[in-house]
Formats: structure tokens, C-alpha cells, sequence
């Protein structure tokens, strides 16, 4: 396998943990990890020869221009949220900036993390994301749109991953990992509620695999003329409807379900007036639309590999959330 200089933006979140550490312990790619705080990084940087930690900002990415006309593949995972100003200015400007500092010529793949949220079931842009979502939901549509305007489009791959899973004592957790205690606590009560919604999930270590099986076999370039948009992958299991996530939750820690009261759209409206919860136009979006699920999910098991979080009780095993 021919070795890769390979770019890498947010090495330091949850999916960048396991993309970086997959690279590190399976290729002999070398790697430049740019880093605002390379503290954080949990990772041995010198496991092998080949690893690159750059100190650095997106914001400025523009000081790193010479070293990414070098660049074969990058992968943009780095994003911002919170500041209105800042998050357009990474989420938006410096990170089509970076794609437009590689060379078109050299470059053979952008991998570009993306989000779910602002595809239909279709897999084509959700008016709504642009026009009423969040700053960071707004700026992801922004940027994607940009995209097929780019020199090297038909280089760029974006993945969609689905509600993401994932972290332990070596790596920071997912905000969903993070909140399955909570689940634990209620699933007594939880499990007798069905809630008219769908949704896929993935897991980190399942992101790692796919993104490293697509460096070392980049997609054939996509036709942007034909299709007038980049190639897209939805990061996902099998769609799995919320009634039956919260049986199988149950089923793991050995609660039966002998039945379940639905949750409708008129009792969620009901809960919201009673308990006066702040909802925006988004969120309310989110309640009427319900079933989040995508055409052609892509996990390890597209490619031949094994996928390690196929199903929920697989997340709440890697999650280390077992029953007492």
C-alpha cells in the first residue's frame, strides 16, 4: 500500500480519536494532526515514525498552505458551534478555504464530516436545516452546498454520520454516550412508553473503519456534471424505530415489556405546554418530522468488515453500560 501525507482537522474529538488512532495502528500513513490544544489528544503520537502533531487553528489555517499542497488525502473533521460569527467562520469559510489550498492536481481525496441533519430521507438537503436550524446545522448546509463549486469536487467525499456513540478512558465520549446513565436510571418507566419515531446511530470505532478503508481505496471520482452534487455517505445502521430502541434497552438490562402507551405528536405538544419547555423552531421541526432515516446507510459491513455497533445493545456493551 503506497504511504499517504495525510491531513487531519479535530483529531481530538470523539471521532477523531478513533479515525486518528485506526490510522496510526493500521497504515504506515503519515500524519499531520492540526490541533488548537494538543493536550487533549489522548492518543501516543509515538507509536510510530510518521506522526505530526501541528499546533494550530482552522481559523488560520492559511499558515499551513505550503504544507497542504503536499496533501494526498485530507480529512476535515474540525467544527465549531456556539458563536454565531465563529462557527460560520470554521464551519463555513476556513473549511472550504482549506480544500481550496490543496492541490488539485496532487490531492486524491477530502474526506468531509458533515451531519445528518441536514438531509431529507432521500439523501438531498432539507430546506429546513438552511432556513430555520441551528447556527451549526444552518453553516453545515452552507458549506455543503459550496462544495461542487470547488476545483477538486469530484474528489470530495461527505459523510453523514447518524447519531453518533462513542468514547472511553482514552477517548473523550460522544454528548450521547455521555447521557446513557440517564436512560439506565428511567428505563423502568421508559419501557412502557412507544414514541412514533425512527432514527439511525453509529459508533466511533465504526467511523474509524470506514474512513480508513477510504483512504487506502478513495471512491472513483464523482461525476459533478451528471449528478450536480459531491458524493455522499450516510454514517448509519439499518433504521430502528424509537419503540423498539427503548425494548431493546430493556431487554439488555433484563425489564420486560408487556406493553407500551404511545407518545403522539398531540401528547408532545400537551408535555410542552404543561411543563412550559422552551421550544424553537428547529426543535419543534425535529417533533413534527420524527423519522430522521436516510436511503443506503453505509457501515463497515458495505465494505466486507465487521461492524462492531450493528445494533443497541452492541452501543450500550462498548458503552460499558452492562446490567448489574
Amino acid at each position: 500500500m503506497t504511504r499517504k501525507r495525510i491531513f487531519i482537522t479535530g483529531a481530538s474529538g470523539c471521532l477523531g480519536h478513533y479515525i486518528t488512532e485506526r490510522l496510526i495502528n493500521h497504515s504506515e500513513h503519515e500524519l499531520f494532526l492540526l490541533m488548537r490544544n494538543p493536550a487533549k489528544l489522548q492518543l501516543n503520537v509515538e507509536a510510530r515514525p510518521g506522526i505530526h502533531v501541528l499546533q494550530g487553528d482552522l481559523g488560520q489555517i492559511e499558515q499551513q498552505a505550503e504544507l497542504l499542497k503536499t496533501i494526498d488525502v485530507a480529512i476535515c473533521i474540525a467544527t465549531a458551534w456556539g458563536d454565531p460569527a465563529t462557527t460560520r467562520l470554521i464551519n463555513v469559510d476556513k473549511t472550504l478555504e482549506l480544500m481550496a489550498l490543496l492541490d488539485p492536481e496532487r490531492v486524491e481525496q477530502v474526506i468531509y464530516f458533515s451531519t445528518e441533519s441536514i438531509l431529507n430521507r432521500e439523501n438531498q438537503l432539507l430546506p429546513e436545516a438552511a432556513e430555520i436550524g441551528s447556527d451549526y446545522i444552518k453553516t453545515k448546509s452552507a458549506c455543503f452546498q459550496q462544495l461542487k463549486h470547488l476545483a477538486i469536487a469530484p474528489k470530495i467525499t461527505t459523510l453523514f454520520p447518524t447519531l453518533v456513540f462513542g468514547g472511553d478512558e482514552q477517548k473523550p465520549y460522544s454528548h450521547l454516550t455521555g447521557g446513557l446513565s440517564d436512560v439506565t436510571r428511567w428505563i423502568s418507566l421508559i419501557r412502557f412508553f412507544g414514541i412514533d419515531a425512527s432514527f439511525h446511530f453509529v459508533h466511533g470505532y465504526d467511523v474509524g473503519q470506514v474512513v480508513a478503508h477510504l483512504v487506502d481505496h478513495p471512491p472513483e471520482e464523482n461525476a459533478i456534471a451528471e449528478t450536480g452534487d459531491v458524493r455522499k455517505m450516510i454514517l448509519g445502521s439499518h433504521a430502528v424505530t424509537a419503540s423498539q430502541a427503548i425494548v431493546d434497552i430493556a431487554q439488555h438490562f433484563g425489564k420486560r415489556v408487556f406493553f407500551q402507551i404511545p407518545i403522539t405528536q398531540t401528547l408532545a405538544e400537551f408535555f410542552i405546554k404543561v411543563f412550559r419547555i422552551e421550544v424553537g423552531p428547529w426543535d419543534r421541526f425535529c417533533i413534527q418530522y420524527r423519522h430522521f432515516t436516510h436511503a443506503n446507510p453505509v457501515s463497515p459491513s458495505s465494505f466486507g468488515l465487521e461492524t462492531r455497533g450493528e445494533t443497541i445493545t452492541d452501543i450500550f456493551k462498548l458503552s460499558g453500560v452492562e446490567p448489574k
